[in-house]
């Protein structure tokens, strides 16, 4: 399945990237009407496979209505604006012009979809769009799985790489957030996600759920963010995964506190790394948000860290978020805020992660969990450090991620760590026996270890899991020199790559210079 799968997202980039070439539109322009006509390929085949359903389950001649899609989780899709029909039109046709009017009618029909789909096919002509309908018609659905969610997903990363650290705002890699789903278990209740971009947190909860036997209309979802355009695209996305959403438009570091604020069960996200110019003028009198304080550096990691710890339930909520690996042990008033954090009880678990898991960023990441529902319990005063850089599949010669069984292994850890049942569905079993012999979790040397809080302020209030776990006893048997010499080989030659192309931007910009000077 997954060389099929390869073989079709990237016969589909390929036809996407060729047309932007020959439309003269930037990724940001034309990312809209191709992930449109995505939506619309998910949304039909969601509506084909309802209508079967139903029509087996009910009389002959039974009348289907908008409310039985609806019901079903499916959008209710006008018979002329369904994506076989499109197909049907001669190429005489004015296809951007009907493809508008097709999103707008899906609108009025869909309430959570209002003012949400693009509806700027005329952008593209078309023969473009012909295309490109021909191409996502080329795609096989007999392949288990959510195979058109994948070619999402996949687009959605190809978008974020083309469009540079803008893009890189919206989209989490999908591993990183499985395994966030994985450790905070959002079985049941309101999930908010204050920096929600395209909604993939969301998207992977809910599969979470199903995948466990369980209803996914037992978690609310509430999201923020800062984009517009990506609050459309987060409503589109949870639109053809047939999940109720409510996803506002707003500056979540300063807007109005949500309704809800300290009472979510669950928090998810990953906000912008770093994040500078803030206006702390706008910050003052906010303790409910930030009840640590106001850093003085101007650096936003620990306001968002104080937003997911407050807007939690006060007894038992969970936040799982990604986070710069330089906040872990970040001093002056950032250390002071972690040291109130660490106080409450409410740190569980952190996870260093490798490099090259982020399509716009090459730098490692931690992700953080918090727990307030472990005060009281023997967990209440340790937090579980888990060095999992060593844990990582190629995709490509630059980027990694994790595959089911490394998500698997890892949340196991933290399963053993807070004494419930491990997980062995994606095949991580024999090497969970072979790391905890006895079957119960104990610290590994190079992979995890569990702190006490005096144990963490002995060292400074420092989180960073390399401080803790130390070097595997193997590490330099195990160590494999040609591999290490191939990555290294490969990395040189992603960053001569840089140079040149940076050497070239610099070069056309004198000649600019030059030139405007010279008139």
């Amino acid at each position: 399945m997954a060389t099929k799968l390869e073989e079709i997202e990237k016969r589909l980039w390929a036809i996407a990237d060729d047309l932007r070439a020959n439309s003269g539109l930037k990724a940001s322009e034309y990312s809209e009407p191709v992930l449109g006509l995505i939506f619309l390929r998910f949304a039909s085949e969601r509506f084909k496979k309802v209508t079967a359903e139903i029509q087996a389950e009910k009389p002959a001649g039974y009348e289907i209505t908008d409310d039985d899609y609806l019901e079903r989780g499916a959008l209710v899709l006008p018979q002329y604006a369904q994506f076989d029909e499109l197909l049907k039109l001669p190429e005489s046709t004015n296809m951007g012009k009907i493809i508008n009017q097709a999103m707008g009618d899906i609108e009025e029909k869909n309430e959570d979809l209002k003012g949400a789909l693009p509806k700027s096919f005329t952008r593209l002509s078309t023969s473009n769009i012909f295309a490109l309908l021909k191409a996502l018609d080329s795609i096989s659905f007999d392949i288990e799985g959510d195979v058109f969610g994948k070619v999402y997903e996949y687009f959605l990363g190809e978008f974020a790489m083309a469009e540079g650290q803008r893009g890189g705002q919206f989209f989490t890699p999908t591993s990183i957030v499985q395994l966030i789903v994985e450790i905070i278990e959002p079985f049941k209740g309101r999930i908010f996600d204050p920096a929600c971009g395209s909604g993939g947190m969301f998207v992977q909860s809910a599969r979470f759920v199903r995948n466990h036997q369980r209803q996914a209309d037992d978690i609310s979802i509430w999201g923020q963010e800062i984009m517009e355009e990506t609050v459309r695209l987060c409503r589109m996305n949870l639109a053809v995964n047939g999940l109720p959403g409510n996803i506002t438009f707003t500056n979540s570091l300063y807007g109005e506190l949500h309704k809800f604020w300290g009472q979510f069960d669950f928090v998810m996200a990953n906000p912008p790394f770093n994040l500078k110019n803030i206006d702390k003028v706008k910050l003052q009198n906010q303790e409910k948000r930030y009840p640590f304080g106001i850093p003085n550096i101007n650096k936003g990691n620990y306001f968002w860290i104080q937003m997911f710890y407050s807007a939690l339930k006060q007894d038992k909520g969970r936040a799982g978020f990604v986070m710069a690996s330089s906040a872990s042990d970040a001093g002056n008033s950032e250390l002071a805020i972690r040291r109130q954090l660490l106080q409450t009880k409410s740190v569980d678990v952190i996870i260093s992660i490798s490099s090259n898991f982020f399509y716009t960023v090459t730098l490692p990441c931690t992700l953080w969990f918090l727990d307030k529902g472990k005060r009281g319990t023997q967990r209440e005063d340790t937090v579980l450090f888990i060095n999992a850089q060593q844990i990582y599949r190629y995709i490509d010669r630059t980027h990694r991620e994790f595959w089911p069984e490394d998500i698997e292994f890892i949340a196991n850890i933290v399963r053993l760590y807070r004494g419930e049942e491990i997980e062995t569905v994606n095949g991580s079993q024999p090497r969970v026996q072979e790391t905890f012999l006895e079957g119960k979790y104990s610290d590994i040397p190079g992979l995890c270890k569990v702190a006490t809080l005096k144990e963490i302020e002995e060292q400074g209030g420092n989180l960073n899991p390399g401080r803790y776990v130390g070097i595997a006893e193997k590490a330099f048997e195990d160590f494999d020199f040609m591999m290490k010499l191939e990555e290294l080989n490969e990395e040189l030659e992603m960053l001569n790559l840089e140079a040149r192309e940076l050497e070239t931007r610099i070069s056309e910009n004198m000649i600019s210079l030059l030139e405007g000077k010279e008139r």
